[in-house]
């Protein structure tokens, strides 16, 4: 293996350590199914492939996109459902420590909706 593929495999796996731990799923993490992924001494990528590889996780860890690419107003407040993602996120904050009766009694709100 050449010193660049080595340092590229080094970066992605570097990259993958930094990454968040998702709240919502614990049991299955994005970082360790790329890990396994780029650990195998099989993988036939090239150093610029890895290369490239680990600058788009560098990328997204960096929230380049969020900064290029900023959301307006109007987009995250559409007309239909004006709360709709200050409500979405108000939940996702709430999911990882809600208990199994908490979870429950949600889903039975949601099949049964009174109006």
């Amino acid at each position: 293996m050449s010193r660049q593929v080595i340092r590229g495999q080094h970066l992605i796996l570097r990259a993958l350590s930094q990454w968040p731990k998702d709240t919502i799923r614990p049991e299955v993490q994005f970082q360790s199914v790329l890990q396994k992924r780029f650990e195998q001494p099989k993988l036939n990528l090239s150093e610029e492939e890895q290369l490239k590889e680990a600058n788009a996780l560098y990328s997204l860890l960096q929230n380049r996109y969020k900064r290029t690419y900023p959301i307006t107003g109007s987009l995250l407040q559409p007309k239909g459902n004006p709360t709709y993602f200050t409500d979405l996120l108000k939940e996702l904050e709430e999911a990882p420590s809600r208990s199994f009766l908490d979870r429950l009694l949600l889903r039975i709100k949601g099949l049964v909706r009174l109006q």
